[in-house]
């Protein structure tokens, strides 16, 4: 499974980049407003998500799993500061952004499906505790719901 959790925490930074530009650019060439507000909040959910993140794994300054405990083998070459996980972070951002954009069974599902599983493969990689990653679902999820109602209140 070394494989197939590599592969799924190694789409994490493109999908969440591109699903917002994606939105924008869809919005953008339908000549459609609303869709491309859709995208730029989702850009603003992402990079207030990412910012918070490093902001507090430079405060924190949590040792990787593998550097704190000789029994934990990590699978995948990582840097940095363990909490909370930017994979996390990023992934929970994107999904939750998604399912309040577009709150359809088959945007939800398969965005928190994808979620979950990039926050288990960071586990199971061995560069993050569960609580790096509680961390980085609360962060992504918060972050997103932030942007979204900041916009709506704005409006």
């Amino acid at each position: 499974m070394d494989g197939t959790f590599r592969l799924i925490a190694n789409t994490t930074s493109s999908i969440a980049i591109i699903t917002p530009l994606t939105i924008m650019a869809d919005g953008l060439v339908r000549n459609d407003e609303s869709v491309t507000k859709k995208g730029i909040i989702s850009g603003a959910s992402l990079l207030t998500a990412m910012l918070l993140t490093t902001g507090i794994k430079f405060t924190i300054k949590r040792e990787r799993p593998f550097n704190a405990s000789t029994d934990i083998d990590k699978k995948i070459e990582v840097g940095g500061f363990s909490f909370p996980s930017g994979h996390t972070t990023a992934a929970f951002a994107t999904a939750t952004i998604l399912s309040l954009e577009f709150p359809k069974w088959y945007v939800i599902a398969p965005s928190y499906l994808w979620a979950a599983s990039v926050a288990y493969s960071r586990m199971f990689l061995g560069v993050h505790y569960p609580t790096d990653v509680l961390g980085g679902i609360v962060i992504g999820v918060g972050s997103s719901l932030l942007c979204f109602n900041a916009q709506r209140w704005i409006k």
